[in-house]
Order: C-alpha cells, then sequence, then structure tokens
C-alpha cells in the first residue's frame, strides 16, 4: 500500500529555507527560476513539530539527530552508578564510534564536550542500551586492553541496535558503525517547488542605535535581506510495509504516524527568518491519495509552465492545474487510487472525495488503512 500526499501552499514574502550565501534557496524548473523549501528542511520542520512531539514523545517513540552521543553514553553510566575512572575510560572511546576506519589518535575527552565525527540518528534509550553494552565490553577485556583495543573491534561485538523510533522508521537513518543499524526511510519528500516564476527581491533596512544623540546623524547598521512569495507544490509519499517492518510490525503505531505525518506536513513550518516575516501561511488545498500499487506519482510536472495569476489568483490556478494533469496521467497509465481533498476555495478535483477539513482528511486516511490491513 502506498499513500501519497499533495499540497499547494502560499507563502507571503519570506526567506524561509536559505542558501549558503543567505539567499532563499532555488531551481531551475521547466527553464524557469523557482522557489524551493529543501526536503530536509521539511522534514526537521516535521520532525520537531508540536504535533509529533504530542503524539510519541511521552512513548519514547522519537529520536534526537546528534553528535554527543558520548555525553549521552556518560550520562547513562552515571544513572547506572558506574565509577568515575571507568566512566571516564569508557567515554574516552566513544568518539571514535562512526569513524572505525580512521586511524586513532589517543587523546583525552571531556564527556561533557566529546563529540563523535558524524551526526547519528539516535532514538530514545539507545543510548543507554550502547552504554550497557560497552560497560559489558569494558568489564570483559580489561582496563589495560581497552585503551588499545580497536574501536572496530569494540562495535562490531555490540550487535548494531534498532530502537523504536517513528522518525527513523520514517525518515531513515545511515551511518558507517557497525554499533546502528541502517534504517531504509519508508517516506520520501520531495523539494518543495514555487508553481509560479520566482523574481529575487530585497528589503534594504537599518537599525538605530537608541541611545545615540539626536543630533548624531546616521544608522548604527545598514544591511539587506532576499526574499520572495510563492506558491509552493509539495509532496510526500509513504510505504505502508516498509513504515510497518521499520516499527517492528507494529501497525498500530504505523497508522498513528501515517495522521501525524498528515498534520504535521499540513502546519508545521519551516523556521527561517520567521521573526522577520511571520509567513505563517497554512496550505490552501491538501489531498491523500492511498492506492495498492506501489507506483509513487509526483505532480510537479503539472507546473513546468509557470501558473500566472490571469483569470484567477496563484492558488486557484494551480489548483485547477494540478487537477487538470492528474486526471490526465491517471487515465493514461490506470491509476486507480482511492482521493480525499480538502480546500479552502470552493474548487472540486476529479474523482476525489472532499472532506471539508485536515480533521476530516486524517480520519478518512486511518479508516481506508484499517480497512487495507483487515482485507
Amino acid at each position: 500500500m502506498l499513500i501519497q500526499i499533495h499540497m499547494l501552499q502560499n507563502y507571503a514574502p519570506s526567506n524561509l529555507n536559505r542558501d549558503d550565501s543567505g539567499s532563499p534557496k532555488s531551481a531551475v524548473f521547466g527553464g524557469y527560476q523557482r522557489g524551493r523549501i529543501s526536503s530536509q528542511c521539511l522534514k526537521r520542520s516535521i520532525r520537531q513539530s508540536d504535533t509529533f512531539v504530542d503524539a510519541f514523545k511521552a512513548d519514547n517513540l522519537l529520536a534526537n539527530r546528534t553528535k554527543r552521543l558520548p555525553q549521552l553514553i556518560s550520562d547513562a553510566l552515571k544513572e547506572m552508578g558506574v565509577d568515575d575512572d571507568v566512566r571516564s575510560a569508557i567515554v574516552t572511546r566513544a568518539p571514535e564510534i562512526g569513524q572505525e576506519s580512521k586511524k586513532r589518535k589517543e587523546v583525552v575527552v571531556d564527556p561533557e564536550k566529546a563529540e563523535t565525527r558524524q551526526l547519528i540518528f539516535i532514538g530514545s534509550g539507545e543510548a543507554q542500551e550502547i552504554a550497557q553494552k560497552l560497560l559489558a565490553k569494558y568489564e570483559e577485556v580489561g582496563g589495560k586492553k581497552w585503551k588499545t583495543l580497536k574501536i572496530d573491534e569494540i562495535t562490531k561485538t555490540l550487535g548494531a541496535s534498532l530502537p523504536l523510533s517513528v522518525d527513523i522508521a520514517m525518515f531513515g537513518r545511515m551511518t558507517t558503525s557497525a554499533a546502528f543499524e541502517d534504517v531504509h526511510a519508508a517516506v520520501q519528500v520531495a523539494h518543495a517547488l514555487s508553481t509560479n516564476r520566482i523574481v529575487a527581491e530585497y528589503d534594504y533596512f537599518t537599525a538605530i542605535d537608541d541611545l545615540k544623540p539626536s543630533n548624531d546623524p546616521g544608522a548604527g547598521m545598514i544591511g539587506d535581506v532576499e526574499f520572495n512569495s510563492s506558491t509552493y507544490y509539495k509532496y510526500f509519499n509513504i510505504h505502508w510495509g516498509n513504515l510497518v517492518k521499520n516499527l517492528g510490525g507494529d501497525a498500530e503505531i504505523a497508522a498513528q504516524a501515517v495522521s501525524a505525518l498528515i498534520e504535521a506536513a499540513t502546519i508545521a513550518q519551516p523556521s527561517g527568518k520567521q521573526n522577520s516575516f511571520a509567513a505563517q501561511n497554512l496550505p490552501d488545498f491538501v489531498m491523500v491519495e492511498i492506492s495498492d500499487k506501489n507506483i509513487p506519482v509526483s505532480y510537479t510536472n503539472a507546473f513546468l509552465k509557470p501558473i500566472d495569476n490571469f483569470n484567477g489568483t496563484l492558488m486557484e490556478n494551480s489548483v485547477g492545474k494540478l487537477d487538470e494533469y492528474a486526471a490526465n496521467l491517471r487515465t493514461s497509465y490506470g491509476l486507480n487510487g482511492r482521493s480525499a481533498y480538502f480546500t479552502t476555495s470552493s474548487q472540486t478535483i476529479t474523482n476525489a472525495q472532499d472532506v471539508g477539513s485536515l480533521s476530516a482528511l486524517q480520519e478518512w486516511a486511518s479508516a481506508q488503512i484499517k480497512e487495507a490491513a483487515n482485507g
């Protein structure tokens, strides 16, 4: 079973996701410059959203991406009542996890500052499990041998850990360490692209020194920031079978995860420059498609020719073009999935059920998943 989410969202002037020069990210699509929000930005906003926190944190079903594994291991060993000397010896080796192929450099490690070289997606409770295994290995080989033991000899005997974590199950995990099991993502997230062509705009601004004498002219600082305003098409897909597998076969948590993803993808906002622009705009169109066949289809090509605002708004014309393109694609390829949507306008979508609201769309999706699972 494949679950796909399509949405159209118009943002007021904003700089939600910047490149290395501070400009809003962009891409050339269909031969025209488009606004872009990276998939990494969208995934982080979803993972960090109140929706995910409220749904899964209390049950320890969320993970963190961090380099601070040594500190987590140190904290876990403290809770276990391990002597400081033993704890320090174990934590000294922890920064080497993830770089087993690198030549070891013996250094003094401060547990409060030590970091691994790569970011590691760590599930709740996973650091405690690793700390227990490291302690057992330390006690097995002894303190003297521990200092010279190759890190790959340590990690390969730990056994790869795999936490029960919704965000790892959805978005995957890849590390270069035998201490962690890699997870193939069950969710694919596209870079959001504007349906319209963009032209870069700049805000020239000054800041005044409040304590400067009134007879002393001039600004305390001068600067500028680039921004744009665009109607974005966003696309997500969820491979149900892989999601259930990544969650250890727990279909109930998987169904909750799908519902939470629909909500979070809809209402979670990128944080870039929001204090300056407050572009807190919700989507005006959200559609969910569920099909038995695993044939993911993005409707981005509906916007190869940029949408304009003649005879309607950018949003209205974008919805209309998406509907036209999706209907033609379904006919051409025989795509017979079930579809439901809601929109803030009075527009209708071909062969799709208008459910009227986000909560109703979540309920519809949950019912479809339950029916398919029971069938």
